[in-house]
């Protein structure tokens, strides 16, 4: 999982970043390039973070030869802590992202870096509080007086949520750590904040464990969203409707054969546990497609979704250069033209 927010990076800081790293920042920014296939191009997909059951879609749409159909090869590029992916689309090194969360897709555009999100991976953020049955926390409100763990980059998350409750950050103990649970079970927090979708790491909580996911307690983000240059969505519409075609189709696929879904991502990177990637499909699903997939097919999202969240980190003083237009964080516009071909799924 990558980091929640996107970083203080200013707009000078981002082109610095960019031309050390060889990127070209002046000029177009097309990164779409012609594949060793003569007649394919080539879509390289920049992760957040590396890969994992979040690309189960992607994987099974290139194993199944639905982006070949499209006229096009898919290049995964991993993520990591020293990899701004941002950097990179918005430079022309790669020509899609995804992050981990919708928010760093504001916080870059308020940065001035000319990117937006064009489709949403999950519907619903995994993103959850958790707890222990022998002392939960089923509201923001039953945070009063305890001891939150969480990760510094989402550290805002909290606030965002008692701010939302009318609950002062003052009557709340935050201490920022990791993703570890074991301070948990040890007593040393009450809460520990992570993803629902990371099966592995909630294990040790086994059956005591309690959750209350950030999106049912009113701040609704978007998770694995997928963001492109200003540039190449203007010059290159048919490739990204190509791609959104068949990502979708391949997540179809795979909500129709998830255990088969499975074995596809462990079979393109073996580092991953089969057992535990079967147990995950269901859950992963379930973000995937809900009533809003149903409505208006796979990768959909709310231009008041979005609306909701520039206004929620606003008010938190999160834009130090003034909050971003809606329309130069997000478009539906490969969405509208793919309605089609997107499975509704609910």
């Amino acid at each position: 999982m990558s980091n929640i927010l996107f970083g203080n990076m200013g707009r000078r800081s981002f082109l610095k970043s960019a031309g050390a790293a060889g990127l070209a920042v002046g000029g177009t920014m097309i990164g779409i390039t012609k594949s060793a296939h003569a007649s394919e191009f080539e879509i390289n997909m920049q992760l957040g973070w590396l890969a994992s059951n979040g690309q189960l879609g992607e994987v099974a749409a290139d194993a199944l030869g639905y982006y070949k159909a499209e006229g096009l090869t898919l290049k995964i590029s991993p993520g990591g802590p020293s990899v701004d992916g941002v950097a990179s689309v918005a430079a022309g090194s790669a020509n899609i992202g995804q992050v981990s969360s919708s928010p760093s897709l504001m916080m870059a555009r308020a940065a001035g870096i000319p990117i937006k999100c064009f489709a949403s991976g999950y519907q619903q953020h995994p993103f959850t509080y958790f707890s222990l049955k022998t002392n939960p926390i089923n509201t923001p409100q039953d945070m009063i007086g305890k001891t939150i763990g969480t990760q510094g980059t989402a550290k805002i998350l909290l606030r965002a949520l008692l701010a939302k409750h009318q609950i002062k950050e003052s009557d709340v103990d935050i201490v920022v750590m990791g993703g570890d649970m074991a301070p948990l079970m040890t007593g040393q927090v009450d809460a520990v904040s992570g993803w629902q979708s990371n099966i592995n790491a909630l294990k040790i909580l086994g059956d005591q464990r309690n959750d209350m996911r950030l999106w049912d307690a009113g701040i609704q983000l978007y998770a694995n969203p997928y963001y492109a240059s200003d540039e190449n969505l203007k010059n290159h519409p048919d490739k990204f409707e190509g791609f959104v075609r068949a990502t979708a189709k391949g997540w179809g696929w795979v909500h129709a054969n998830p255990m088969e879904a499975a074995e596809l991502l462990v079979k393109r990177y073996p580092n991953l546990n089969i057992e535990a990637e079967r147990e995950a499909v269901p859950l992963i699903l379930s973000y995937v497609f809900n009533s809003e997939t149903k409505a208006g097919g796979w990768g959909t999202m709310r231009r008041d979704n979005w609306e909701s969240q520039i206004k929620t980190y606003s008010d938190l003083g999160q834009f130090k250069k003034g909050a971003p237009k809606l329309d130069d964080v997000m478009t539906t516009s490969i969405l509208d033209a793919t309605v089609n071909d997107r499975p509704k799924i609910g």
